[in-house]
Formats: structure tokens, sequence, C-alpha cells
């Protein structure tokens, strides 16, 4: 960055560590701030953000008889989702970021990105967020600093993360034995699309992130950190950085086996997370525990298994279609203490979804007399951002500084067709081809068309921050003597009949497939090998929901249809044939 006068009023310094200071200083000298504001993560700090933002308008409050301490967000309309396309990731060789990434040169995207950011924060308040993404004791978690000028971005972080004091001393104790953190800087600029960058610098530990205030682009310990940077980091240092839920399931007996899921954004990751088991399952003493919805870090442990934490403190969900019926654990999580973000609202003004009831909104997610011929009332995107431990089914477990250990590993997405139910990889190497060969169609939690089939690696296309075939390499190398890794399952809740309608039930029944898993974690339940792996036996998997035609058609597999499967999964592969690894070519 160009050095350019600071304004004399502002602190000095707020960290005992020198190079949080100068870099603080640097980025004000560059944005010229009003005030910076360094957050210490408390109660009052973050009421005293509600109230500016409620004054101003960047929060709307909502029904606090039915809501208590909820808020509504309304995001520039351009200004919804994820924007593949404007985000990069900047390693000084461009095969390093491989086809799966926009590249651009490190020098050229500093200083596109720095001619922004001059001079962007007159008139605003800089924020410096420090931040712990996982349990603040834990050796596998990993620290960072967003400077932001958006206090919703501040109050967002305060709940997806461990943000401020507790975060700031483990920073600057790590800082004086050399260990760097990640460094993020964002703005909200103009929030015009044509002038909107998030720009990643693996080597650097760095994130610069211009013209966005929603999720994924503002928040940066997000899938900024927690992902495309985690995911250089944690090739560098052996461990896995994953676009994976978490959940504990224990048995009658009390046994408990974690298991972590990859879907692509939208596909239920939350809802099975989150899961309530059937009543015949809860009578016998079945439980879900949910450590994470959305993202994992996975370390090899002494004893040979891989151990995980969520290193993220709350959910950042999607709203549309979460309801009762799909997921209560959700439902009963957020109504208190949540921001939503671009929903609709009730006559009484509670938020409102499609799929939530059968009420009709008052006004729609811009504020507009809820129109049918305007689309749907809430964005299919909409959000809500809330503390993990509101949830029902939330475990102690995810503040483990050890983190729980994975019995299996479950890959799956939306495909009308051809996948089963679920079935097994035969080994490692075979899970890892499942999983680099996953396909899914699009939804709304990123831009551009929905529905159409994309190949999906690990449910990690959007979120790697590096060569998919060096990825690939990465998660073969675990397979090593003494290691005692999870299996790895494929799931596909979503194939369709003829008619165009699912054939599994879903939700709550998905619990039937996880039991099956297990049992073949414990090996309780025999499997038939097949062109795509190995299948329940005929009967292991019911259910009361599933008509017999139907349960034969989602948990069967059309052997004459894989071949064709298999040439374009070829094809998918040719991208990376560079450096992709011998066992997938």
């Amino acid at each position: 960055m160009n050095a350019v006068p600071r304004p004399q009023a502002m602190p000095a310094s707020g960290s005992r560590l020198a190079a949080l200071n100068d870099w603080v200083d640097e980025v004000a000298a560059l944005t010229r701030p009003d005030r910076i504001h360094w957050c210490d993560g408390s109660d009052g700090e973050y009421a005293a953000l509600v109230a500016g933002m409620l004054a101003d308008g960047t929060l709307i409050e909502l029904n606090q008889d039915t809501h208590p301490g909820c808020y509504l967000h309304r995001s520039d309309p351009d200004d919804v989702a994820r924007v593949e396309h404007l985000t990069f990731v900047c390693t000084r060789e461009r095969d390093d970021a491989g086809p799966n990434n926009h590249w651009m040169a490190p020098d050229e995207a500093h200083a596109k990105v720095d001619a922004l950011f001059e001079g962007c924060m007159r008139g605003r308040t800089l924020y410096v967020v420090p931040y712990c993404m996982g349990p603040i004791d834990s050796p596998l978690a990993r620290c960072g600093v967003e400077i932001t000028d958006s206090p919703y971005v501040v109050a967002n972080m305060r709940l997806m993360t461990r943000t401020g004091a507790a975060a700031l001393a483990r920073i600057e104790r790590e800082g004086a034995q050399g260990k760097p953190f990640v460094r993020g800087l964002h703005s909200t600029g103009e929030l015009d699309p044509d002038r909107r960058f998030i720009m990643h610098f693996p080597e650097e530990l760095s994130i610069k992130s211009y013209g966005s205030g929603y999720g994924g682009n503002a928040l940066l310990g997000k899938k900024c950190h927690a992902l495309r940077i985690a995911s250089w980091q944690a090739r560098r240092e052996g461990w896995l950085a994953e676009h994976m839920l978490i959940l504990g399931l224990e048995s009658p007996e009390g046994k408990t086996h974690y298991v972590a899921a990859a879907f692509p954004s939208a596909c239920g990751k939350t809802n099975l997370a989150m899961l309530i088991p059937p009543e015949e399952y809860r009578r016998k003493g079945w439980k879900v525990h949910t450590i994470g919805d959305d993202i994992c870090w996975m370390h090899p442990g002494e004893d040979g298994r891989l151990w995980a934490i969520n290193p993220e403190a709350g959910y950042f969900g999607v709203a549309p279609g979460t309801s009762a019926t799909t997921n209560p654990n959700a439902l009963a999580t957020i109504r208190r203490d949540t921001i939503f973000t671009n929903v609709a609202l009730t006559a009484d003004n509670q938020p409102w979804w499609e799929g939530l009831d059968d009420r009709v909104p008052a006004l729609d997610w811009q504020g507009r007399p809820y129109d049918p011929a305007n689309g749907p009332a809430a964005h299919p995107n909409s959000r809500f951002t809330v503390s993990a431990k509101q949830c029902p089914s939330y475990s102690p477990r995810a503040e483990d500084a050890r983190g729980v250990p994975i019995s299996a590993i479950v890959f799956g997405g939306r495909r009308a067709t051809l996948m089963p139910l679920v079935f097994e990889a035969r080994d490692w190497a075979h899970g890892v081809r499942v999983g680099a060969s996953m396909g899914s169609e699009t939804t709304a939690a990123a831009t551009g068309q929905t529905g159409v089939m994309r190949r999906d690696p690990m449910a990690m296309k959007p979120f790697c921050g590096y060569h998919f075939g060096d990825y690939f390499a990465h998660w073969l190398s675990f397979d090593r003597p003494g290691a005692k890794l999870p299996r790895i399952f494929h799931v596909n809740w979503f194939r369709k009949g003829s008619d165009g309608r699912f054939l599994w039930p879903g939700f709550g029944e998905n619990m039937r497939v996880l039991e099956w898993i297990v049992g073949r974690v414990e090996g309780r339940h025999a499997a038939r090998d097949s062109g795509v792996g190995l299948l329940p036996l005929e009967g292991a998997i019911v259910s009361p929901d599933c008509a017999a035609d139907a349960l034969a058609a989602v948990t069967g597999f059309d052997e004459t249809r894989w071949p064709a499967e298999q040439a374009e999964i070829a094809g998918h592969m040719e991208a990376y044939r560079e450096r992709l690894p011998a066992q997938l070519g």
C-alpha cells in the first residue's frame, strides 16, 4: 500500500503486537477513516453497534414479543450472494491457483484493489475485529483480524466467530512466538458490482474484499479465511479445511460416532446437522448432536484418526425452506438474538420466507408491498446469522479443544437422476475419487443460473484455495501406515421419479441412512458391490413415508448409465491433468 499521512486524532496503538499495530496504521493511512474502533467482543459493544444501525436504518427491529433481540438487514439488490466470477486466488505462480480458481498476479491484484480502498473510509469508522476460528484454546484453531467499515459485518462476525479480547490475546501471544495471523481488509465501498473484488493471497495469508456487504464476501472469517486461505494452510501444515457439517450420532447404547458431510451450499447441510430422528428412533434412544453446519477442520491425531473442529461459532443459514417440518431445531434456534438478511416481513413485523408457513407476507425482501408478480417474498438466498449455542441439538463437544474423532465422511449433492440414495466407497482412494467427481445442480447461494448440473469436488469448487490436482493429492496423502481413516460414503436426497417428484422423503428420515452408515462403520451391516460402490442390501433401509417402488428406485443403481457418467467424470478430471494424481486418472 502507498503510505499517506495518517489523521492525527486516531489512537496510535490498540495492541501489544507491533505487527498488528503497524498493519492497522497502514490500512488507516490508505482508507482515511474518521475514527478507529478496536473491537472487544463485549455485550455492550454489540448493543451499541445495533443501536447505531437501528438509528441509520441499516437494521430494522423485528417483533420483539415473538423474536426478542432479532433484527432485519436488507442488502443492496445487486449484492445478495457470492460472486465467484469476481473472486480471485492471487498466487505468484498461476498454476498454483489452478483452473478451479480465477487467478490474478499478486502485484496486479494489490494495485487494483488498493486503488479502490484509497480514501474509501472517509466519514466512516474503521473497525478492527480480532477473531479466532475454533475453540479459543484449541491447538487446531487459527486466528485472524478483519478490518472493516461495516458495523453489520462486525455484528455478524461476533455471532460467527470468537471475536474480541480473548482472540486478541491469543494473536498477541502467538505473534510473540513468530506465528502469523490472517489479515483481512474489507470495505463495502459503493456497493457497485463493477467495483467489486474478493482477493485472496494465500502465500501472504491475507484477504482483500471490496464492494460487497454480503455474507461470504464480507464476513472474512467464513469462506475466505476458513476455506480458501485455510485450505492452503492445511496442505502446508498437514490437515484438511473442508466445506462440511459435523454431527454426532448417539446410539441407544450411548456410543457416539461423529460424521462429517460435504454438500454444496443450500443442499441441506444445516438440516442434516440439526436433524431430529423419527419418533421410533427417539423412543429407542437415538440422538443427534450438532457440532457444526458448514465448515470442518480435520487434523490427524496421534491415534491415527482424523480429529475435527468446527471453526465457526454460529450459523449463517439459508432461510427459505426452513420450517417446523424441515428443521425444527433451526427454527427454535432463530427465535431470538438473530440477524436476518433479505427475508420478508409479516404485517406484525415477524420474519417470513417461502416454506415457513401459509401466512401471506406484508413486505418483500426489498421492503415493497408483497406482490407475487415481483417474485419470491424472501430472496432465495436470504439468511439468518445466530450463535450456535442457541441450537437445541448443540453439542458441548463443539468447544472441545481436542476436537471430535470422525468415523465417516459423507459426500453428496443434488442429482435428480442416476446417483442412488447412499453408497459406500470401497477404500480411501475410491472415496477421494467419489468426492473429486461429485456433481450437483446449482442453487441460489451463488450468482448465476440455478438448476444447472456442475461438478463440485468435495463441495469445494468455490472454496479451494489452490489447484484441485494438488488438493486431491493432499487428500490421498492421508492414507499412510498407521492411519485409521474414516469410511467414505455418498448420499443423494434429491433423486426424482418420472413425475418430477422427490422419491425420498428426506429431512428426519435421513436418520435411516445415517444409521446404515454407522452400521457399516461398526461392521453390523452387509452391502453389495456395484459399479458405483457398495450399496445397502434390500430391506436394509426402509421408510414408512417411502413407497416400496420409490424405495427400490431411490436405492437402486442403473449400471447401463454408469459408462456415460464415467466418461463425463473423465472429461471433468482432464482440466486438472497436469497435476492429477495417478490414482484418479
